[in-house]
């Protein structure tokens, strides 16, 4: 894997460390690889890439089982320890080459366009700095490079969206590693010059009343083929 050197990217080995919320994470992701379908949305996701993928905020490495054989590497970013060491073994149990690295997606600790492709699961609804976040992801996808997102965020009626942002500003973040619920992805990904492709917006779970996570959307972007070099830092 090459890293990227540079100061302005060095950062604290566990940039994240909430470790009550790591556990309860990885208990309640496994179940809801069965139960809420998780499973087949992480197939559906990573289906058709290939080449070296970078993927952002890998969790316990659920996706790890995913990816198809025509990915030659994956080089996986998480900051959080006790997810990451989950991550890890996750890692010797894929089908595809998978290292696993500490680090924040404000400063990947690897080269510019050194990546064909880009996962973001679940991820920027708890990054600090949204628009950073996704300058980087840029930096390091070749032009024309490809993202595949599946994230949370606002969505329902006025008074959903209402709650959505009185969470956001209150209890909501301190309580779950950091997440906000009534984020916008989408525009986020358009505004930082990525071009969008099809996406879908969808409720999970499926059944049931809608809770403020619920809101969900999976699509694809790319880095524009002409796009100028990149530089996050």
């Amino acid at each position: 894997m090459q890293l990227r050197s540079g100061r302005s990217t060095k950062v604290r080995r566990d940039a994240v460390h909430h470790p009550v919320f790591a556990r309860c994470y990885a208990r309640f992701s496994v179940a809801a690889e069965t139960r809420a379908g998780m499973a087949e949305v992480r197939r559906g996701l990573l289906g058709g890439l290939s080449g070296r993928v970078i993927e952002v905020g890998a969790g316990n490495g659920l996706n790890f089982a995913h990816y198809p054989g025509t990915v030659s590497e994956v080089v996986a970013i998480e900051p959080e320890r006790g997810l990451r060491a989950l991550a890890v073994e996750a890692a010797l149990r894929a089908q595809v080459p998978v290292d696993v690295v500490p680090g924040a997606a404000e400063a990947l600790p690897v080269k510019s366009e050194a990546f064909d492709a880009a996962v973001l699961s679940l991820v920027l609804c708890s990054v600090r700095d949204v628009p950073r976040a996704l300058a980087e992801l840029r930096r390091v996808l070749r032009p024309g490079g490809e993202v595949r997102f599946f994230e949370h965020g606002r969505g329902g009626g006025r008074v959903m969206r209402l709650t959505q942002r009185a969470l956001d500003r209150t209890v909501w973040p301190p309580l779950v590693g950091g997440c906000h619920v009534a984020r916008d992805p989408v525009g986020a990904l358009r505004r930082a010059g990525f071009e969008l492709g099809p996406y879908r917006r969808t409720l999970m779970p499926d059944k049931g009343p809608a809770l403020p996570t619920s809101y969900c959307v999976t699509g694809t972007a790319w880095r524009p083929p002409g796009d100028a070099a990149a530089d996050g830092s």
